[in-house]
């Protein structure tokens, strides 16, 4: 069989630790058998990205905004235990936000619905589709750790030297201060992206921050939200019969739990990053949920939402087998092979993803899967796999359809 031809390359984010080793294995079993696959090659590794002062990310973000499409692997965010184990010149900001920063895009994450994994929310039926806005917060914050007595301010210097101060504490002893900041800009951009996703897949939209508490900052959110809205997407929503609202962030908590899912559930960053894994570990585990970094201006990054399983890649150092569940990981690289498809016209390229997807889902429906899914499934008489072998069983099914 010939393969399939690609015309664009994909920018190529390679990561860490044992989602690295899967990686790997993935190309090799389930994607250069079928296709002539072609991408701009980036290690994102953290020895790699230390050895650059993290330029590599920076040119991998640029080099998305070229090409349009990225998938990314799971990726280290260093603190101070990584920085002494891997020798690192200082403490790297999490790639995932300098990517996020430089594309300004927001990301949506879904968790993927298999049978015989069951959502711990037994009146979930339809899955909830997260959305984080992708740029500043605690993401982009500015730290001080306060040595004694003093005052602390927040400060805004405008063009022409005029100053705002205002007091944020006068410490009587040792403390923490932390600075943070978002931008109008990108803010409407996150609006924007969700309401188009919203009419895109027909589904109703939420968005929840606290603004009851943060008068200033979080109803800056609520305010553009509702402006975007009312100006230009309040006639389309009810032409499409779907709804939007918005309430505080635990109003919004309480009534996702009771509720049955099939809604988009917009959040903050950091809420966002939180809450996603609620949602995914909820429906099952975090390596069932895809991930795509949508930015304003059509570029598009899909990675696995979950971190580099550093337990397991340690057993893996040291020759001891491993069943580490690379669903969301196959689904990066399907999400980024199906839109490059789209952009480029190529619609075997499409369709091979969504043969791919399938071919996963039916693998673990059928009884064949890694041990994070046996321990929670309600399927009876599974066979646990090794990440080598249940990538290799996901081949099979391939073959076989």
């Amino acid at each position: 069989m010939s393969k399939i031809s690609m015309k664009t390359p994909l920018v190529e984010m390679d990561g860490d630790e044992m989602t690295r080793i899967l990686w790997s294995m993935i190309k090799d079993e389930l994607l250069t058998p079928y296709i002539d696959l072609k991408t701009e090659y980036y290690d994102l590794g953290l020895k790699h990205r230390n050895e650059t002062d993290d330029k590599v990310t920076v040119e991998a973000a640029e080099k998305t905004k070229e090409l349009g499409v990225a998938v990314k692997c799971a990726t280290i965010t260093p603190n101070a235990a990584r920085v002494k184990e891997y020798d690192l010149k200082e403490m790297w900001k999490s790639p995932n936000g300098t990517i996020r920063s430089i594309l300004d895009g927001t990301v949506f994450r879904t968790p993927i619905l298999v049978k015989g994994i069951e959502p711990c929310v037994r009146n979930w039926e339809k899955p909830i589709t997260l959305a984080r806005h992708a740029y500043g917060d605690v993401y982009k914050n500015v730290e001080i750790k306060v040595p004694g007595p003093g005052k602390g301010y927040l400060v805004f210097e405008d063009e022409k030297g005029n100053e705002v101060r205002e007091l944020i504490q006068d410490f009587k002893s040792p403390g923490i201060l932390q600075g943070i900041h978002n931008l109008d800009k990108s803010i409407d951009s996150f609006a924007h992206s969700c309401f188009n996703y919203a009419l895109d897949s027909k589904q109703d939209l939420w968005f929840a921050t606290k603004d009851t508490i943060s008068k200033k900052y979080d109803h800056n959110f609520k305010d553009i939200f509702t402006e975007v809205f009312e100006k230009e997407y309040k006639d389309k929503f009810e032409e499409a019969g779907i709804t939007y609202f918005y309430t505080l962030i635990d109003d919004a908590v309480a009534r996702i739990m009771k509720s049955r899912g099939g809604m988009i559930w917009a959040c903050k960053n950091y809420d966002g990053d939180v809450m996603s894994d609620m949602v995914s570990s909820a429906f099952g585990s975090l390596a069932m949920m895809t991930s795509v970094l949508v930015s304003p201006d059509g570029n598009y990054e899909y990675e696995a939402a979950h971190g580099t399983v550093q337990r397991h890649y340690y057993k893996h150092l040291k020759g001891e087998e491993t069943s580490t569940n690379s669903v969301a990981t196959i689904f990066a690289w399907t999400g980024a092979l199906r839109k490059r498809g789209e952009l480029d016209g190529i619609k075997e390229l499409s369709e091979f993803a969504d043969l791919l997807e399938k071919a996963t889902v039916s693998t673990i429906e059928s009884g064949r899967m890694t041990k994070d899914l046996a321990l929670i499934t309600s399927m009876s008489n599974v066979k646990v796999q090794n990440s080598a072998d249940f990538i290799k069983e996901i081949r099979n099914t391939l073959e076989n359809r």
